[in-house]
């Protein structure tokens, strides 16, 4: 009997050890990255998808929780993911860009990703990190208060995640390279999308458009991701206001509007109130692009607000002001108001200066043919003037690790090797063509924001 005592003890340990941790639980899932098929805009399509969803699953834990994802790729594609706001403090293994911090999962293969969450709390997401697969692989990582701890605002009746994203007629996946291959800009998305839905006014969509259901006089909190590619957005509901509370994982001081400007892969925490007489109202969402010259999708995503309770139902819903495509004073109007809600250690030693200027470059083309790029030349994206090149065998995080030598170089520069006007229209010509390198900066960068 004390021989089976012990033996359910140990037991018992292993499965407190497997499912906690010091300071919180640990939680395991299993994704599956597969092709599945998906109607928009009036055509079907495969797309890749975790567990056949589009967006993906939403992962859940609390503050200091730990979680196991176990992702089995059955696609024809490599995949890595990335979990978007996590610290992942001593554990780069699993933070996720290609050839970065690990080699892609390549079809047949599974990984597992340990992601262990510390300071985090709010709204945070997971997605692809390789090629476009991001598109259409992601979802969202929503970190509660510890238990026993509680929101610095009332708590909310509901909470709903907004997920704004886009859809190609195209395969995304093949559409870096066929940008490679002309040289020219990507092709642009055929409509956005409202938690995978691109809503009432495009084409074969009215159905589908997504519902969020409220309560006259109830506050529901919004989880608002920007999973885009590369577009700024405004997003808005009709006759309501926001109020904003965190963004990216951490709380904001409370401040309230009438839209959001929200930048590509960035989340933002909103309060929002019932308190219109019942009706249907849209959520909107659209470009912010200001770049002269730079293409755009410039349609409108939209989704409905829709009050609970018996009335006269709109032939449409009540319309979302949005502010205007290239509205950089109502961007600026937005973002200067954040502010933290505590103040913030600031570090007053700088120990290591950097200078970094990232640009968007022009190549020559590698036939006699002229590429669709500005002057028949291609595009190539440098920072500090250095285009990255993958390495050829292994990521730098194992290399830089195991100290095997030839695959990365450690001389990035400090500063621009050439000094120019670096807020001026045009480049001068000889600092339009970039080189090539896979360099290693070795420094801890951290971004500080007088807010």
């Amino acid at each position: 009997m004390v021989k089976i005592l012990r033996l359910l003890g140990f037991i018992v340990s292993l499965i407190i050890q497997n499912y906690t941790t010091a300071d919180g639980k640990i939680h395991h899932h299993k994704f599956v990255v597969k092709s599945a098929s998906f109607t928009r805009l009036c055509n079907t399509k495969e797309i890749l998808t975790v567990n056949g969803k589009f967006p993906g699953p939403t992962l859940e834990a609390y503050k200091g929780d730990e979680l196991i994802v176990t992702v089995y790729n059955r696609a024809k594609y490599n995949i890595t993911l990335h979990w978007h706001g996590a610290r992942q403090v001593r554990n780069p293994w699993s933070d996720g860009p290609e050839y970065i911090t690990q080699c892609p999962i390549q079809p047949g293969r599974r990984f597992n990703y340990k992601i262990t969450l510390t300071n985090e709390e709010g709204t945070i997401w997971w997605h692809a990190h390789n090629s476009w697969a991001r598109a259409t692989v992601h979802g969202a990582l929503i970190i509660y208060p510890k238990h026993g701890s509680h929101y610095p605002f009332p708590k909310p009746h509901a909470e709903f995640p907004i997920i704004l994203g886009e859809w190609w007629k195209k395969n995304v996946m093949k559409i870096p390279g066929d940008a490679n291959i002309t040289g020219g800009e990507p092709t642009l998305s055929a409509a956005f999308t409202i938690n995978g839905e691109p809503g009432y006014m495009y084409p074969c969509s009215k159905a589908g458009t997504f519902k969020m259901m409220v309560e006259q006089g109830k506050t529901y909190l919004l989880r608002v991701i920007n999973a885009v590619l590369d577009e700024n957005l405004f997003f808005a509901i009709a006759k309501h206001k926001l109020t904003i509370v965190g963004k990216d994982g951490c709380y904001l001081k409370p401040f309230t509007s009438d839209y959001l400007m929200i930048t590509p892969g960035q989340t933002i925490d909103v309060l929002f109130e019932a308190n219109q007489p019942p009706s249907h109202y849209s959520m909107a969402s659209r470009a912010y692009s200001s770049a002269f010259g730079a293409g755009f999708d410039n349609t409108t995503a939209t989704a409905i607000v829709e009050y609970h309770g018996i009335y006269h139902t709109p032939k449409s819903p009540h319309l979302s002001p949005l502010p205007p495509y290239n509205g950089t004073q109502a961007s600026t109007d937005f973002t200067k108001q954040f502010r933290s809600p505590v103040k913030a250690p600031v570090p007053q030693k700088v120990d290591t200066h950097l200078f970094l200027t990232i640009s968007v470059n022009l190549l020559n083309c590698s036939t006699d043919k002229p590429c669709a790029g500005p002057f028949g030349k291609r595009f190539a994206a440098s920072m500090n003037n250095i285009s990255f090149v993958n390495p050829p065998s292994l990521d730098i995080l194992q290399a830089y690790y195991y100290g095997v030598a030839g695959v990365f170089e450690r001389n990035f520069p400090r500063k621009p090797p050439n000094e120019f006007n670096y807020t001026a229209e045009n480049l001068p010509a000889n600092l339009l063509t970039p080189s090539f390198g896979t360099e290693e900066c070795g420094y801890y960068i951290a971004i500080l924001s007088a807010m």
